[in-house]
Formats: structure tokens, C-alpha cells, sequence
């Protein structure tokens, strides 16, 4: 077998445990979030939002960009200074405790004027509490993107994706059967972070994943800083792109069809769930093959795995696209159904998002993390011009096609850098092929199926677009021989026979 199916196999192997847990994540985040919002007003679940939006950012600040740059140094120097490791663990875990303490301290100090800012006299007391969760939400981050360096995904899943919202969810209902007061739900919060936290250093040490003693190695500390600031600011960045929409359409339109078009966003941001799960795991993976100059090994890896990502995407694309309003009718219901062309512009920027592959992974990989922040300040600075130019006239519609054209100026600026400096590239023919039958059958789709709010005919549609696009894949000769390895490790993990399948797709290959 070579490096690449082997590189590929390990990250569809961590992709599937992530999604996994990204699931539970969403189910137990969706309960707490049930709960607070029926047992406190709305003004308090907004005050709630507001402090939790607060402190999002200062985990950016606070973690230094060093969640996404960590598992690309871990693995670098595993490869290339085994010795050397230990020295940069510890001076990550220093660096982010200190930060993370003088921000907290930044934060309950700075309360006042934050309220004053959002003009929430009950964000000060919100913050001060909510503040003494920060060390821990780095030191969590932090240690899990250096587990993620070692080639692991269990803490992640373990401790971010299930851990954590249980315990969460637990002191939130304890709240309401309890009768306690608003000001409870932020010292929850806190209690939830630090024993998520507690729970993470006793794993690590009872499974020996790494050594840390208290030191600081300035020279790592520096290199550390200076990979992985850009990071920090992409991270500022995407929080931009996420609350510009809604901010300038709130200022523009007002607070009716804010909440209109945030019943097409989070659907739209579902798209690219496959690809942020196969990105824990592909950094360290495929830093390995950089360390080792193994560029024609990272480019397969790359090609074949845009290609399952896209394939996995397909259907729920395909839903959002052809159907839009049912989609929204039947999760958020009818009053929300006009928010259905809005979900179609922003499926299309976010699928065209996803269609490229890591891209910008990619370049974490090989280094060049700062092509990242300016692809993204072009995007946002992009983002801001077309909805100053589009929302007064065409509302949420325009607000859409202002994020969509965002990510489509992002992507193609990290997907041209990335081929310029290695020639990597997402379309083999294999992909290729699959790419152009998906798009013809969803234009034809499109032309030939009206627009019914109905989620069970949609789903019959779906069903048979599925099924012929698959005919129609095998027909065009587009299964690679790593998807027959990948189906033979399948089959040797089950302990299942897939003969007839194998026999099958071989005729194919």
C-alpha cells in the first residue's frame, strides 16, 4: 500500500470519528441551548449570547492562533527535532496560560465599558464571572490541538465533543429543576469549563500522550508566536465574516429579517461539516509527507480526499439547492420560507468553499500561514463593500451574495498560492468527471422539478439523483484505487466479506 492510501486511510479513519462527535456536539449544544432559552426572557438569553460572543473573541486573543498552528509544529517537529518537542509543548501550555490570565484580568476589569459598548448594563456582572473560564477554555484548546499534533482525535471528540456539552447540559437543567437565578448560568459555565479541563489533564497524564514541565524556551516561543499569529487574526477575521451579515442587515432592515436570514445561515454552514471534520486530522498527517519532501504523496492525498469530501457533501447540498424551501418550511416552518433564495446563494458559496479542498490547511502545512490572513482580509474587506452596496436594495438576498462571493474571492486566492508554490491542486480526472455529472444533473433538476415545500417529495428527488448520479459516476470510470483500499480496510476493521462490492467496483477502476 503506499503513503498516500495509508495517509488517506488514517484521515478517513479520524474524519469519521469527528463527524461523529461533531454530531453529539450539535444535539447536546441544541438541548442546552432549548433549555436556557424556555426557562429564562429573552432579554436575559440575549444578554446570555452577548457575553459568550465577548468571550469567543477573547479565546482568540488568548490562544494566540496556536489551536491551528500547533498541530502542524507537533508534527513538524516530531519529524524533523524529535528532542525538542517537550521544550515546545511546555512553552505553548506558559505562553497560552499567561495570556489567557492577563486577558481574563483585561476582561473583569473592562466590563464596564463593554456594557456601555452593547448599552447592557447586565453584561458587566456576565463578563466578570464568565472571565474566569477563559484559562481554562485556552488551556483546553491548547492541549488538544497539541493531542491533535500526535495524530489523535479522541480528545477532541472526547472531551469538546462530549465531555463537555454534558456536563454543560446537566448544570443548565439542574438550573431550571433548581429555580436558580439568571447569575447562576454563568458560574455553570464556569464549573462546566473547569471540569471538562480537570478531566483533560487527567486523561493526558494516565495516558502518558505528553510530558510538560513548566519552561519557557524563548527562541521556540518566538517561532511559535510568529507562525501562528496570523492564525490568530484569520480566526478575527472569520469572526468578522460570521457577524457583518447580520449586523449591517440589522442596521439596514432591521431585526425582522435579521431573524429571517439566521434561519438560512446555520443550514448553509452545515455544507462544509465533512470538510471541517477531515481538517483535525489532516494537518498533522500530512505535515508528516511536507517534513519528508513527499510532495507527489501530498498532492494524491489531497486530490482523493477533495473528492470524498465532495462526494459525502453532495446530497445535502443537493437538498438546500433544489429545495430551499422546503428545507427551511420544515425545520424552522413556514414563516420562515422566504429566506429560501438566500439558503441558495449561500449553499453555492459554501459548497464552492468545499469543492477546493484544504486549501488553506494546506498552506498551514507547508507554512505559509500569512497567505491565509490575507486571503481572508481580502474576503472580508469584500464581505463589507457588497453589503453596503447590496443589502439596502435586495436585503438578506443581497447580504447572501455579499458572503457567498466572500468565501469564492477567499478560496480561489488560497487555491492559486497553494498551486503556485507546490502545484497541488484538487481536480484529477476522477474528480473531475464526478464534478461536471453532479453539476449537470443539478441544473437539469433544477429546470425539470418545481419548487414545492413538501421535505418528503424533496427527499424522493434526492433519492433518485443520488442513485442515478452514482450509475453515472461508476459508468465515467471515476473510482480511484485507494477508494478500493480504503473499502478493503473497511472491510478488514468490520471483519465483514465485501466480495460482491469489491469484484463490482473493480470492473470500475
Amino acid at each position: 500500500m503506499s503513503e498516500a492510501s495509508e495517509a488517506l486511510q488514517k484521515i478517513a479513519r479520524g474524519t469519521g470519528i469527528v463527524f461523529a462527535g461533531t454530531v453529539i456536539s450539535m444535539f447536546f449544544g441544541f438541548l442546552s441551548r432549548a433549555v436556557i432559552a424556555r426557562y429564562f426572557s429573552t432579554a436575559e438569553y440575549g444578554v446570555f449570547n452577548l457575553a459568550l460572543t465577548v468571550l469567543s473573541i477573547a479565546l482568540v486573543l488568548a490562544t494566540l492562533g496556536f489551536q491551528n498552528g500547533l498541530p502542524r509544529e507537533v508534527a513538524f517537529y516530531r519529524e524533523k527535532k524529535p528532542s525538542r518537542v517537550r521544550d515546545l509543548i511546555s512553552t505553548a501550555l506558559v505562553i497560552v496560560a499567561v495570556n489567557s490570565f492577563a486577558i481574563m484580568m483585561l476582561l473583569i476589569f473592562g466590563s464596564g465599558l463593554i456594557a456601555q459598548v452593547f448599552n447592557e448594563e447586565r453584561l458587566v456582572y456576565s463578563l466578570k464571572v464568565m472571565a474566569f473560564a477563559l484559562p481554562f477554555s485556552a488551556l483546553i484548546s491548547v492541549m488538544i490541538s497539541i493531542s491533535r499534533g500526535f495524530g489523535r482525535v479522541r480528545e477532541k471528540v472526547y472531551f469538546q465533543n462530549v465531555v463537555y456539552p454534558v456536563i454543560w447540559l446537566v448544570l443548565v437543567i439542574s438550573l431550571a429543576l433548581l429555580d436558580l437565578p439568571f447569575a447562576s448560568l454563568f458560574w455553570a459555565y464556569v464549573i462546566a469549563q473547569f471540569l471538562t479541563f480537570l478531566t483533560l489533564i487527567f486523561e493526558t497524564y494516565r495516558i502518558e500522550l505528553f510530558g510538560f514541565r513548566p519552561s519557557l524556551d524563548a527562541g521556540l516561543g518566538r517561532k511559535l508566536v510568529a507562525f501562528s499569529l496570523p492564525l490568530m487574526f484569520v480566526g478575527i477575521l472569520n469572526f468578522l465574516m460570521t457577524w457583518t451579515d447580520t449586523l449591517m442587515l440589522g442596521y439596514y432592515k432591521g431585526s425582522e429579517v435579521v431573524g429571517l436570514y439566521n434561519a438560512a445561515t446555520p443550514l448553509a454552514k452545515l455544507i462544509p461539516t465533512f470538510l471541517n471534520s477531515a481538517a483535525v486530522i489532516y494537518s498533522p498527517i500530512v505535515t508528516s509527507l511536507y517534513a519528508q519532501g513527499k510532495m507527489v504523496e501530498m498532492k494524491r492525498v489531497y486530490q482523493v480526499l477533495t473528492k470524498w469530501v465532495f462526494l459525502l457533501t453532495l446530497p445535502l447540498f443537493a437538498l438546500m439547492f433544489l429545495f430551499p424551501e422546503a428545507t427551511i418550511s420544515f425545520i424552522f416552518g413556514e414563516k420562515y420560507v422566504s429566506a429560501a433564495l438566500a439558503l441558495q446563494v449561500l449553499s453555492l458559496g459554501f459548497m464552492f468553499h468545499t469543492f477546493l479542498g484544504l486549501n488553506g490547511m494546506t498552506l498551514i502545512v507547508i507554512g505559509k500561514p500569512k497567505l491565509n490572513m490575507i486571503g481572508d482580509t481580502f474576503a472580508v474587506v469584500s464581505n463589507i463593500a457588497l453589503n453596503l452596496a447590496l443589502i439596502p436594495s435586495y436585503g438578506m438576498v443581497g447580504a447572501a451574495v455579499a458572503t457567498a462571493v466572500s468565501y469564492f474571492i477567499a478560496n480561489v486566492f488560497r487555491s492559486y498560492w497553494l498551486y503556485r508554490m507546490t502545484g497541488i491542486h484538487p481536480f484529477s480526472w476522477s474528480y473531475v468527471k464526478p464534478l461536471a455529472i453532479g453539476f449537470v444533473l443539478l441544473g437539469a433538476i433544477k429546470w425539470l422539478s418545481p419548487n414545492v415545500p413538501n421535505i418528503w417529495y424533496a427527499f424522493l428527488v434526492l433519492l433518485v439523483f443520488m442513485g442515478v448520479y452514482a450509475v453515472l459516476v461508476l459508468l465515467s470510470r471515476s473510482i480511484d484505487k485507494e477508494d478500493i483500499e480504503l473499502l478493503l480496510a473497511v472491510e478488514k476493521k468490520l471483519g465483514i466479506d465485501l466480495g460482491v462490492i469489491k469484484r463490482f467496483l473493480k470492473r470500475f477502476v
